[in-house]
């Protein structure tokens, strides 16, 4: 995939908010240590948005994902 677009990855996201959400969940968990999904050498962002674009990763429904993930 020489290039990721918002459409791309939309495809597999309901709407912009969402797919914002989910690829900064992506980016910090990458940023820790996490194994990137797809082949990029690209930076974290990006390296997000073609996992979305492919459809390796998602949301998965956990009420309580952000809670334990604070740092408060």
């Amino acid at each position: 995939m020489a290039r990721v677009t918002v459409e791309d990855c939309l495809e597999h996201v309901d709407n912009r908010f969402a797919l914002v959400m989910l690829a900064v969940k992506r980016v910090r968990q990458i940023k820790k240590g996490a194994t990137p999904l797809v082949r990029s050498r690209n930076k974290e962002a990006v390296t997000s948005l073609r996992e979305i674009a492919v459809n390796r990763v998602n949301f998965i429904d956990d009420p309580l994902a952000d809670y334990r993930e604070s740092k408060f």
